[in-house]
């Protein structure tokens, strides 16, 4: 249920004003990979996907390009990569994979951006201008992609901790 919620939130979290790639996506779609139903792992690959249409078509009025797939890619990649926390969730784990998320995230987009060719010149000098530009929101996505991952993946034990602790107390009060 909770891998449910988390792809919910981040679906919404994307509609909020000036998150600049300060966003639960890749955290949420870790959780689902080590924690939602494989035969339903469409669902929150769909999910992205129709809120990136969305955001490209009515927020940004950016016209829908073939590097979007190349993001749709990386989406069901990090849904994969979720998956081999399935039975190994440790927290190194959790964090390797929250840092290959951003990481790989940051050299993909920003190279499909610059092979576009329609904002930088398509040379060696235009590539690095591009991975420079992309900076600010690497930080912040790596920030983000961070702590998002590891509240994410906590709180199943929060909740069992809190439900044993609201238990005792109930039984420690009869």
């Amino acid at each position: 249920m909770l891998a449910y919620l988390f792809v919910v939130f981040a679906f919404g979290f994307r509609f909020l004003p000036q998150t600049l790639g300060f966003t639960p996506v890749a955290a949420s779609l870790l959780f689902f990979g080590a924690r939602g139903e494989k035969r339903r792992m469409w669902i929150p690959l769909a999910l992205m996907v129709t809120s990136d249409v969305l955001l490209n078509t009515f927020r940004y009025a950016y016209p829908l390009t073939w590097d979007l797939f190349v993001t749709w890619a990386w989406y069901a990649a990090i849904l994969w990569l979720g998956t081999n926390l399935r039975e190994n969730a440790r927290p190194l784990r959790v964090i390797g994979a929250a840092l290959a998320s951003s990481v790989s995230f940051f050299l993909i987009s920003n190279f499909t951006v610059w092979l576009s060719g329609t904002m930088y010149p398509i040379t060696l000098s235009g590539l690095t201008v591009c991975y420079s530009m992309g900076l600010p929101f690497f930080r912040r996505g790596l920030e983000s992609d961070l702590l998002f991952t590891c509240v994410m993946f906590a709180a199943p034990g929060l909740v069992h901790y809190f439900a044993r602790a609201t238990k005792s107390d109930h039984a420690a009060a009869a």
